[in-house]
């Protein structure tokens, strides 16, 4: 038997291989576009999948496409939507900018399936009908983007947030060193360190939350230019319904959609809040990389997991894996966030030309920040040990703890009692207790690096 079969579209005949759901159309764009190796993401095409199966039950309720066949394109997409046919997609990222390839891809699987159970369902005219690669693309793009936040992403930041926030309970009585330039500075306890990273995932979730109003709302019904050329005058609002009741989303019909044909600011914001995430996560990992370090001749405030050996030529070796792991994350959705910035700037008139970019790159970008996030939180911040030895030495010898004395004996005198406690090596407190009129009672309350971590001016 031949492993290639021909196939029809309106430019003619083509090979295909024998065993492809796809048809033509689908062919020319993998002959045209070898360019990555890279097909869309699954979520990408699950989402284009759950437009097909809401416009076939919105034309049907409507009268235009009859029981039979609307059934029959219902049950092809589900069979898409639940990934049963994820490689009969294998159009490259870098196609046509309108991502017209993506969708037909889509709609001659789904004719092809629905053809397979005995109903003639055409592409173009069925499967397709009411719509346009023009605003599928969008639609899918902010869909599934939408679907992979609210599944995936934001899950993941708030575990990550609820472990740091377990081991900083947890922790709420270590003090240490603060460090500011990377250098010594007034104490703190270890829960107003973490405390501060899970304020910034808070504010990430917050940030991503605000983007979401705007990514929910749908370029579906502006079919070609953005007037909704061959569709229902009601196609638009049925159809943000129909797809919120099925993902569960809050959807509805942007208010124009000459906007949402000819620019992505809305993905472009997505990102850019993405990309604020990133800057979180690489906060986060390379903290725990320097409280890590050593184990002798770094800070070595920390111990992190024991994960895998650290060196092929250095026994014994253990490296911080997740922090840098984590780190390599963020600054590939740094990098794509520009991509992305550079994609929404190529709206020419009635359509944005650099679709396929922008949903891949959104889609990466939430898929590496929530599995960084889980990694982060279970395999690192969940599990490291305090090296509290390593923590009390130096604190004790902080000169930088002169500073409460600032409002008692003044900044100059607190100044001098510092360089010379450092030069000699000496506690701060015996310094001090040399240099002043202050009891040594005193000087201990005063000179406390619990009570300094709560702030305000010493009494």
């Amino acid at each position: 038997m031949s492993d290639k079969r021909i196939e029809r579209d309106s430019m003619g005949e083509l090979e295909v291989p024998a065993d492809a759901l796809y048809g033509a159309q689908t062919q020319r764009a993998v002959n045209n576009f070898p360019v990555s190796g890279q097909p869309m993401p699954a979520a990408f095409i699950h989402a284009i999948a759950h437009i097909k199966r809401a416009a076939a039950r919105v034309n049907h309720d409507l009268g235009l496409l009859d029981g039979e066949r609307a059934e029959a394109i219902v049950k092809a997409a589900e069979a898409v939507i639940d990934g049963q046919h994820d490689g009969q997609f294998p159009v490259d990222v870098f196609q046509t900018g309108s991502g017209t390839s993506s969708n037909m891809n889509v709609n001659e699987v789904i004719a092809h399936l629905a053809a397979a159970e005995g109903a003639e369902v055409g592409p173009n005219d069925h499967v397709n009908m009411g719509q346009s690669s023009n605003d599928v693309i969008p639609t899918a793009l902010h869909l599934s983007a939408a679907l992979e936040v609210t599944r995936e992403l934001r899950p993941a930041l708030v575990h990550l947030r609820e472990t740091i926030n377990s081991r900083a309970a947890e922790l709420d009585e270590v003090v240490k060193t603060g460090r500011t330039h990377l250098m010594d500075a007034m104490p703190l306890r270890m829960s107003q360190e973490l405390g501060g990273w899970s304020s910034q995932v808070s504010q990430a979730i917050e940030r991503i939350d605000s983007a979401m109003t705007r990514l929910c709302r749908l370029a579906q019904g502006g079919t070609a230019v953005g007037t909704g050329i061959n569709a229902h005058p009601e196609f638009a609002e049925r159809m943000a319904r129909e797809l919120g009741e099925r993902t569960g989303l809050t959807l509805t019909p942007n208010d124009s959609f000459f906007a949402s044909l000819g620019s992505q600011d809305a993905a472009v914001e997505l990102s850019g809040q993405l990309r604020g995430l990133a800057c979180v996560v690489m906060k986060i990992a390379n903290d725990l990389r320097w409280m890590n370090s050593g184990p002798l001749a770094g800070l070595g405030e920390i111990e992190l997991e024991a994960l895998q050996p650290g060196s092929s030529i250095m026994p014994g070796k253990v490296n911080p894996v997740i922090p840098e792991s984590a780190a390599q994350a963020a600054a590939q959705v740094i990098g794509l966030d520009s991509a992305v910035t550079v994609a929404g700037q190529s709206g020419n008139f009635q359509l944005n030309v650099m679709l396929p970019l922008v949903a891949n790159n959104l889609l990466t970008s939430i898929r590496l920040m929530s599995n960084t996030s889980r990694l982060l939180a279970d395999r690192a911040i969940a599990t490291f040990k305090v090296r509290e030895d390593q923590l009390s030495e130096p604190l004790s010898r902080n000169p930088i703890l002169v500073t409460a004395l600032n409002s008692v004996i003044g900044y100059n005198a607190a100044a001098a009692i510092a360089k010379q406690a450092y030069q000699a090596g000496r506690p701060i407190l015996e310094v001090a207790e040399e240099q002043t009129d202050l009891s040594r009672k005193e000087l201990e309350r005063l000179l406390d690096p619990a009570a300094l971590t709560r702030g305000g001016i010493p009494e």
